[in-house]
């Protein structure tokens, strides 16, 4: 099993220059390299066999059969999952179609996604990618440009001033521009969350209307009475189906239809994927929402974005972190508390009370009617 994961080992970076959010990064790395693990999971045929084997009779060879029914879908019958195993039923969904005159094809449900399933999740892998490929690319190595290694903080003194007094230049000239920067920034985290209830809704699409209750419903079969409860996952992912629209000529030249019953062992993996999938989107999008909440919050009160400066910040002073909020705008501020969680806390100390101390001096000379230099 290792050799399926040992060409993901690449994706799986540790990332020292952080540009974006705790939660974003759960979007990009943690849920792609799961969606893509899963692809790969359930195109392993030695883990989990053929991924179709129907009971064939000796007129029809077994692989033509099996690729029959694999391409053209199966089915079951909603009116026997009801109805007790061992019983009346050999197996929930599967019975006489034909007993007592009935042949309701609205009782039928068709089974059409487990061709598509691997390339579904490698699908959805890249649509998680995308945000975090646009939010790169509108970052453009801001961050990592304006560190130049100073998350360490081991080099000479010289040096030290050096580059910080390049970044207080940098953060002057450009005081008024990092606003549309930070927005961007809240732009691609809206479209993460966008994305986690667009494939709540695409997956319900892929599993004809399934997949939003889902993981309520496998709750509720874990809480029911033993003898009255459905389970979900087999109705959603059975693991025996039957196919019965495989038609030929027989020896006379009258067409014969073929019945068969078809084995799905993949449904034993793609259930366990798509519940684990189904509470972890769900958790994504609460954390993902929760996030948004606090960039509005952000983005409208000063006050929050002072506290939050000082909670993450404890080497800053109070005084400058007043400073630099009420005198540069929001953006300045997102782009200052980035700067402080990839620099050394001391070196970032120093760069908050020397811009502070720059702005403050700005703003003395024009109350005095004084241009500044």
């Amino acid at each position: 099993m290792l050799d399926v994961f040992r060409g993901l080992k690449n994706l799986i970076k540790v990332n020292y220059v952080h540009i974006d959010s705790p939660v974003f990064r759960l979007h990009y790395s943690i849920t792609v390299i799961l969606l893509i693990s899963f692809s790969l999971i359930v195109t392993t045929r030695q883990y989990v066999g053929n991924p179709i084997d129907c009971i064939h009779t000796k007129d029809i060879p077994e692989d033509v059969l099996n690729t029959y029914c694999w391409i053209h879908s199966t089915y079951t019958l909603k009116s026997f999952f009801n109805k007790k195993v061992g019983v009346e039923v050999p197996y929930p969904g599967i019975g006489n179609s034909r007993e007592k005159g009935k042949e309701d094809m609205n009782d039928r449900k068709i089974y059409k996604y487990y061709q598509w399933v691997c390339f579904c999740l490698f699908f959805q892998a890249m649509l998680f990618y995308a945000p975090r490929w646009l939010w790169k690319s509108w970052e453009g190595g801001k961050i990592r440009a304006l560190m130049m290694d100073l998350d360490v903080g081991v080099c000479t003194e010289i040096e030290k001033k050096t580059k910080k007094k390049l970044i207080l230049d940098y953060l002057w000239e450009n005081l008024r521009y990092h606003n549309w920067w930070a927005y961007r920034y809240y732009l691609c985290e809206s479209l993460a969350l966008i994305n986690v209830i667009g494939q709540m809704f695409l997956m319900n699409r892929f599993f004809d209307g399934e997949f939003m209750t889902f993981g309520l419903k496998v709750i509720a079969y874990m809480e029911s009475d033993q003898e009255d409860r459905v389970d979900p996952m087999i109705y959603v992912f059975p693991r025996m189906v039957k196919c019965t629209l495989f038609n030929k000529f027989g020896s006379s030249g009258e067409v014969e239809r073929h019945d068969a019953l078809c084995i799905l062992p993949l449904n034993v993996v793609n259930e366990k994927i798509y519940v684990f999938l189904w509470f972890w989107f769900v958790i994504l999008g609460v954390l993902t929402f929760i996030t948004l909440v606090y960039r509005l919050v952000i983005i409208f009160s000063p006050r929050m974005r002072v506290y939050m400066m000082r909670m993450r910040f404890r080497l800053v002073r109070r005084d400058n972190v007043d400073t630099i909020v009420r005198r540069s705008k929001m953006g300045n501020w997102y782009l200052l508390y980035i700067l402080g969680e990839n620099l050394d806390s001391v070196i970032f100390r120093d760069i908050m009370h020397e811009f502070a101390n720059k702005l403050n001096h700005n703003y003395q000379h024009h109350i005095h009617g004084v241009p500044d230099a």
